[in-house]
């Protein structure tokens, strides 16, 4: 009896290992590769046959030709190993470091858009995300940026205004989420207005 049992418990394994680990992902890998190439395959972005990045990842982009992305305790997952990486740096409400972080932030933020010290600034570009790897922000952060993106290319204000515009991604579905702006493709939409060479 001892061994009948044990025989059918190694049966069941090695076959439910088969069919979930085998057949199954190759069933969903195909069928994810037909019905949605892009996403299955990293949502990645080309420019003139040159990779550039991924919808899903932010990068660090400085300069003031650029709208910034907020900030990543992991330096947006780049290792020397060239492996992404996800981390956010585990700082508490209470933690004095990232009180100091925050307002580092700010105060850079304020100094690059020209502001008095007490002027408010968006949260999303003073507070990294959660993964570093956040490749959002929020439409209010985006149009914070305008002034100082549209002087640096020499465009008017209006006009880098309606590319942000252009550039919100509602709520998923009506209802999941909040409205955002991701970073790269704005950058890649404001380089076809006027081309910028990131430093």
């Amino acid at each position: 009896m001892i061994i009948k049992v044990t025989l059918q418990s190694i049966l069941q394994t090695i076959a439910w290992t088969i069919v979930c680990g085998v057949i199954l992902p190759l069933l969903l890998t195909v069928a994810f590769q037909t019905l949605f190439p892009y996403q299955a395959n990293g949502s990645l972005i080309t420019v003139g046959g040159k990779l550039v990045g991924s919808e899903l990842l932010a990068q660090q982009f400085t300069g003031d030709k650029y709208f910034w992305p907020r900030p990543s305790a992991n330096s947006y997952g780049s290792s020397p190993s060239g492996l992404v990486t996800s981390s956010g740096s585990n700082l508490g409400p209470t933690s004095a470091q990232l009180q100091t972080n925050v307002q580092a932030n700010a105060k850079a933020l304020r100094a690059a858009h020209h502001l008095p010290d007490n002027a408010p600034v968006p949260a999303d570009l003073v507070f990294a995300s959660a993964s570093g790897l956040d490749p959002h922000i929020s439409p209010e952060a985006a149009r914070f940026q305008v002034a100082r993106v549209a002087a640096a290319r020499g465009l008017s204000a209006d006009r880098v205004a309606a590319l942000v515009e252009q550039h919100v991604e509602l709520s998923q579905w009506g209802f999941l989420g909040e409205p955002r702006v991701n970073v790269l493709v704005l950058n890649l939409a404001l380089d076809n207005e006027v081309p910028g060479k990131q430093p």
